[in-house]
């Protein structure tokens, strides 16, 4: 196999793959991309066994062929070298049976070691007959205001991921650590006979795809099989299997009685609870919120670093109450939400808060926090 491929079409696809390919492995060939090359382009697939990603990149075929190379120090070659074409070329070395990779740019001359080709194993497939086109726009809002509360424990399998709910006039997702939950549902104009399709996206998944989209406008080509799911988009796709775990039932955890409602600018509210997390105590990031008529006390205090308190005024006649709240989860909301405005609605002390944009256009969006009892 012989290609000759532009440095900036090669990085920008390898690039893609690094999240694919596993940092630690027991199997060799999966720290490795494999190359198909064949007429005027090279496609690159790469897998860990629970997600996969296959691209094509536009290239000069001189000797059509097959071989895979290691994925992170290709990538660390390749954006090394300066702008201009990058020549990959099977190479036997004299006096071994095993085959390695010439790879060479302007005066840089390299040979890396390869793997076989037949080690490398099958890309999933979904077994899907039916596929549905996503708006990409629409997908990146939601991956963006869900992922962050996927639970960062492995162990923690039925929570390690995000439920997407496809119905004919909506798209929901939502996601929770057990601590808190986010929920974004979207409109859409489907087959209004269609059935309500819910399914269980890993997180690596989801993570994976939020990068495949990138800028793209381009609709996603969705297909959902029993086992497995595929996104493409443009000249990517993306595999992964589907979760095997049943999701928690979300809409019980919503609560539906906190009448105590309170609005905040979300600029000023981010800046109080950043400078008075400073002193919180360091493992439990716990801020107070102390509401009184007129105004919020955010504070926060530590026996070994200290207090602060931040006062905010707000449009609030209610009963005094105070509240206390992981300052990363109130901080994790806020650095999604785009609107001027969000709104904290509560109930008491101890039950779960809700927190929402104010005026958000074209979703909505709630996030449930647990509050803590220190």
């Amino acid at each position: 196999m012989e290609i000759v491929v532009r440095k900036a079409d090669l990085l920008r696809e390898l690039q893609l793959f690094q999240g694919i390919v596993e940092r630690k492995n027991t199997i060799p060939i999966l720290a490795n991309i494999k190359f198909d090359a064949e007429g005027d382009q090279v496609r690159f697939s790469a897998t860990d066994l629970e997600t996969a990603m296959s691209s094509t990149c536009a290239a000069t075929v001189k000797r059509p062929g097959t071989m895979t190379l290691p994925a992170r120090k290709l990538f660390e070659i390749v954006k090394s070298l300066p702008e201009t074409d990058v020549r990959i070329a099977i190479d036997k070395a004299r006096g071994s049976d095993k085959d390695s990779a010439k790879v060479s740019a302007d005066r840089f001359d390299s040979r890396i070691q390869t793997l076989p080709a037949a080690d490398f194993p099958n890309l999933p497939q979904t077994g899907s007959t039916t596929s549905v086109d996503l708006p990409s726009a629409a997908l990146k809002e939601m991956i963006a205001k869900t992922q962050f509360a996927i639970t960062g424990e492995d162990t923690r399998y039925v929570l390690n991921g995000a439920q997407f709910i496809l119905k004919p006039d909506v798209l929901v997702m939502v996601a929770t650590d057990g601590h808190r939950l986010a929920l974004i549902t979207t409109p859409r104009q489907g087959d209004a006979n269609a059935p309500e399709m819910k399914t269980f996206w890993p997180k690596k998944a989801l993570t994976e795809l939020a990068k495949l989209l990138g800028d793209s406008d381009a609709p996603v080509r969705y297909e959902c099989g029993e086992n497995n799911m595929s996104f493409q988009v443009g000249n990517r796709t993306l595999f992964s299997r589907l979760l095997d775990a049943q999701f928690p039932a979300y809409e019980r955890v919503i609560p539906k009685g906190n009448d105590k409602r309170l609005l905040f600018s979300r600029d000023l509210l981010t800046n109080a609870v950043k400078r008075v997390a400073l002193l919180s105590n360091e493992r439990s990031r716990a801020v107070k919120f102390v509401v009184d008529q007129g105004k919020v006390d955010v504070t926060s205090s530590s026996p070994e670093l200290g207090e602060a308190q931040e006062t905010l005024m707000v449009d609030y006649s209610g009963p005094a109450m105070q509240i206390c709240f992981n300052a990363q989860y109130v901080l994790d909301f806020l650095a999604v939400v785009t609107t001027d405005d969000v709104a904290l609605e509560l109930k008491d002390e101890v039950s779960q808060a809700v927190m929402m944009p104010v005026g958000a256009e074209g979703y909505e969006y709630t996030y449930v926090i647990m509050p803590m009892r220190v």
